[in-house]
């Protein structure tokens, strides 16, 4: 099932219009599987579950740093903890996460996307 999302941010920016059976719409694109999003730019990421996710699976976002202060990560159908690791990986490069289901971060990107922050998302498809 396709869960719709709000949509209220700039043109030409990436948001998520609708997530659900395994993929991701961003308007008019269709993305099949986990997901990082930039406001510019949205990739394929092979994590298929928390358990897939290590320090290197951030390694793009890492790199994005001077233009990335909040990741937001999509876990999926439910919330577990975040290593602490993994916070440390990110905090050392100016980066905070801020885990939640995978809905809750579609939606919550798009929300920080249209007030100008300087986010990106992790996503697990689900």
């Amino acid at each position: 099932m396709s869960i719709e999302v709000s949509t209220m941010v700039a043109e030409g920016s990436k948001m998520v219009t609708s997530y659900g059976d395994g993929l991701f719409r961003l308007g008019e694109e269709t993305i099949t599987g986990s997901i990082l999003m930039f406001p510019e730019a949205v990739y394929s990421w092979n994590v298929s579950s928390v358990d897939d996710i290590t320090v290197e699976s951030f390694a793009p976002i890492i790199e994005a740093a001077e233009t990335v202060e909040i990741l937001l990560l999509g876990m999926g159908n439910r919330l577990t903890r975040v290593p602490m690791e993994w916070r440390q990986a990110l905090k050392e490069h100016g980066i905070v996460i801020e885990p939640m289901d995978t809905g809750a971060a579609c939606r919550t990107y798009n929300v920080l996307l249209s007030e100008g922050r300087r986010v990106a998302a992790a996503i697990i498809a689900v």
